[in-house]
Formats: C-alpha cells, structure tokens, sequence
C-alpha cells in the first residue's frame, strides 16, 4: 500500500522539494500538497478508500468523519463515501477552528477526524476540541501522511496510508534559512 500512495504522489506532483514553512510553523525542505492528488478523481477515491479500510480494519465505526478546512475536506468526504459515515468539517474563523454551515455533532456521535498530513497534530487537536465541545467523542484519527516522525503523535488509534521521515527545522536552525533560500508557505494555516 505505501509503494502505492508514494506512486501517486508521485504522478500527481503532490511531492514538492525546496525550502517550505509547514503549517506547525516548522521548516522542510519537502511538502506534501496532498491537494494535488485530489486533481484526479480516481486517485482521491483509491486514497479514500484505502483509508476507510484501515479505519474499519482497526475495530472502529465511526459515525461522523470529520476534516479541518481545508486540507482534511476532501479526504473527510471520500473516506466517509467508503465507510458510511456522515462528513462533516470544521473552518478557522477569527482564528479559531469552528464547526459552521449548519454542522451539528450529537452527544452519542463517535468521530474519526481525518487529516492530509499530519506533522504536529495541532489541527487534529483543534477539531478534537470542537468535537468535545458538542460533547460527542473522537474514537480516532486518519491521515494519508504521517509526517510527525513518531509511529503516532496521539494516544487513540490513529491510522495512515504512509509515513514520510523528511528532517524538519525550527526556523533558528534551518540550513535553508541559513543558505538564504526564500521559503515558500503552502499551507493553508497563516499564523
């Protein structure tokens, strides 16, 4: 499965090298743009799908799967067509991550929360909040990539498609800060 996602990575130019700011605020000198996957149909389907399987292999039936704008948007969808589950996705608004467009999370719901890439996991955390807050619960979380350098960056099950170790850097001791090669920040989170 992990030759397969890195495949399309590869013949959609989701993997992109320079110097990039990743929206934890740390530097790479690679970026997955997930949402070039998404370009073609028939591979946001295969990703979908792949993840759905994993999610339903481990044990979990989610209710509700749950993305952050914008990223966790189309995946949330194509892996809710696969598992049955309702999609749902929360937006920033003023900052903070908020669940708008007449959303609405009942207290029985169980959610898996459903990422393009993980690195911190701080988005995951923000929906996770929201989630708690209708005081429905997140049974677990999903990603194509985990890129958080550890097998996983929570302490419920977490499933991914692939695990990409490419080296980050705080912005202090960054070699491409240092080589002053201007950075590029793709991510859809600004502060």
């Amino acid at each position: 499965m992990e030759e397969q996602v890195m495949e399309i990575l590869e013949k959609t130019g989701a993997l992109l090298k320079g110097h990039f700011i990743l929206s934890s605020g740390l530097h790479s000198e690679f970026y997955v743009q997930c949402a070039k996957i998404f370009e073609y149909p028939k591979y946001g389907e295969m990703i979908g799908r792949m993840i759905s399987e994993k999610i339903l292999q481990s044990g979990l039936r989610p209710d509700v799967v749950m993305g952050p704008a914008l990223g966790g948007v189309i995946v949330a969808y194509e892996v809710g067509k696969y598992s049955g589950a309702k999609v749902m996705f929360t937006e920033r608004e003023e900052g903070e991550m908020k669940l708008r467009r007449g959303f609405e999370l009942d207290q029985s719901d169980k959610v898996i929360i459903v990422e393009d890439v993980v690195t911190t996991g701080k988005s995951t955390f923000e929906v996770e909040e929201v989630v708690n807050s209708f005081g429905a619960q997140a049974i677990g979380y999903a990603s194509i990539i985990n890129r958080s350098g550890k097998k996983t960056p929570f302490e419920k099950p977490y499933s991914y498609l692939l695990k990409l170790d490419f080296p980050t850097y705080t912005s202090d001791n960054c070699p491409m800060c240092e080589a002053r090669i201007p950075a590029i920040k793709p991510g859809s989170r600004k502060k």
